[in-house]
């Protein structure tokens, strides 16, 4: 994934996620795309007081002061990144240039090198909620990184979809 609002929503979804079950967040995700005008990071960054606290009553979304705050934070460096790195730079520019496969659920790793570079460069772009596990996680769900064990099914296709995505 190499579009903007996209990587944007997913960064936004694993803080939110960060702490509580997936299933809660993908159970809430419409409710969440709803909340945030489908992640439009323009209309995002113009939520005011009066937004969050719409939002901290929203029982369709997690109503975590912090981490909306986070969102509408995140939405605002991310519109301030066009002008230097746009995020979908910023984001695969982090892609590691050699990442070996896991073999089994133990050689899965909750961060990276990359993810804590890429973490401290968000923050220092004004991103909150943003850690090096949070980040790699994003990164995995956007195909900067293919997680998928040697032999899964799905591995060569998803890698496939990563290398195009690296290409353009």
């Amino acid at each position: 994934m190499r579009d903007e609002r996209g990587l944007y929503e997913r960064l936004s979804l694993e803080g939110f996620q960060s702490g509580l079950s997936w299933l809660t967040i993908l159970r809430k995700r419409e409710g969440f795309r709803a909340a945030f005008e489908s992640f439009d990071p323009d209309r995002v960054a113009a939520f005011g007081e009066r937004d969050i606290d719409r939002l901290v009553a929203d029982a369709s979304i997690v109503r975590h002061r912090g981490k909306i705050e986070a969102a509408i934070a995140n939405a605002r460096a991310t519109v301030a990144l066009r002008e230097t790195e746009p995020l979908p730079e910023l984001f695969w520019g982090h892609a590691p240039a050699e990442h070996s496969p896991p073999s089994g659920a133990g050689d899965w790793h909750s961060s990276t090198p990359e993810s804590a570079a890429l973490s401290k460069r968000l923050k220092q772009a004004g991103f909150r909620f943003v850690g090096p596990t949070t980040v790699y996680a994003a990164m995995q769900a956007c195909g900067v990184v293919n997680d998928h064990v040697t032999d899964c099914w799905v591995r060569d296709a998803v890698e496939a979809q990563r290398m195009a995505a690296v290409a353009t």
